[in-house]
């Protein structure tokens, strides 16, 4: 298989965590990367397609892709285009990831959007759940939401083998009657929809059940949940751990299930699982969270070979022309 194309300058940790994460990918699970980068850039024994500029986390994600056509995102995701790599995978700016996805490799047929689908761990289950759009698209039509579901189904076969993943629409109710416009209109195109196995509505309180394994939503929406979601993780657990440490006593009696609590926020952590797949675009491009560590992206490039190898990309186009 070719080399995952690494951004080495993407995140906000880059590049030592993104460097520490290529070569622990290579080492401890045999595959091969190329990072992307500029001259200088300690690789060690790992190739490298030269790259002299750097996208910015705050810059404007259109406008960086088009004036530094030398960044390490615009060329990693060239290396894929050209055959040169099998994967991108980049940490660095999620906008301009995606504009450099989209413009390089392109679209394809027939997608009228992409989207990135995110994994979330559900507690105390082996299951994950799969949310999109976490953040492409603000603002969102019907089909474009019915592809959504259509491409989550079939990135949920292959990323977990489920045989017939359960599509929800995130919604402010269970009842079809609930909803603005966008859901109930989406939500009567999904009735029909081929390739969806669609049950209906379902509340923010749902994403992390087992009652689902994909949820619908647009853009702007997906995002904020995800936000949101990451930002309770951190509070309850650190709210947690301070409550059980607030005295000498509690803290000796902390000190026996930390184990146990430290297992559980390794499970549940976005790290885990290392990043998001931007659906839609003719290529693997996998979308890490700009604080990744080397764990993230160390993650974020198995994910990447098993999208490859499972030929997700394949499936997909298979999947649009069908509905």
């Amino acid at each position: 298989m070719l080399p995952i194309a690494v951004d080495a300058m993407g995140g906000d940790r880059a590049p030592g965590e993104i460097l520490a994460g290529a070569h622990r990918a290579v080492g401890e699970l045999g595959i091969e990367v190329v990072l992307v980068g500029p001259d200088g850039l300690d690789c060690g024994d790992l190739s490298r397609i030269p790259a002299s500029e750097v996208i910015g986390m705050g810059e404007d994600p259109a406008g960086g892709v088009r004036r530094k056509k030398d960044a390490s995102l615009v060329r990693a995701a060239e290396a894929v285009r050209d055959g040169k790599a099998a994967a991108m995978v980049s940490a660095g700016n999620t906008g301009a990831a995606m504009a450099s996805a989209l413009l390089r490799m392109g679209r394809i047929k027939g997608v009228s959007r992409p989207a990135i689908a995110t994994v979330l761990p559900v507690p105390n289950s082996s299951r994950a759940t799969v949310l999109l759009d976490a953040g492409a698209n603000a603002e969102c039509q019907p089909e474009w939401l019915v592809q959504f579901a259509q491409m989550g189904s079939v990135f949920a076969r292959h990323r977990f083998g489920l045989a017939e993943p359960r599509v929800g629409l995130l919604s402010i109710g269970e009842e079809h009657t609930k909803g603005n416009s966008l859901v109930k209109e989406t939500h009567a195109l999904l009735e029909t929809a081929p390739g969806v196995c669609f049950i209906g509505n379902v509340e923010g309180r749902d994403i992390l059940t087992d009652d689902v394994d994909i949820v619908v939503t647009d853009g702007f929406s997906g995002n904020v949940v995800l936000k949101a979601l990451e930002g309770a993780l951190s509070s309850i657990m650190g709210a947690v751990e301070q409550a059980l440490t607030a005295t000498d006593e509690l803290a000796m009696h902390f000190e026996p299930i930390r184990p146990a609590l430290d297992d559980l926020y390794e499970r549940l952590e976005p790290e885990s699982f290392g990043g998001a797949m931007l659906l839609g675009v003719d290529g693997v491009c996998i979308i890490s969270h700009g604080s990744s560590s080397s764990k993230a992206v160390l993650n974020a490039i198995k994910m990447a070979r098993e999208m490859v190898v499972e030929e997700v990309v394949a499936e997909l186009r298979a999947a649009v022309a069908a509905g």
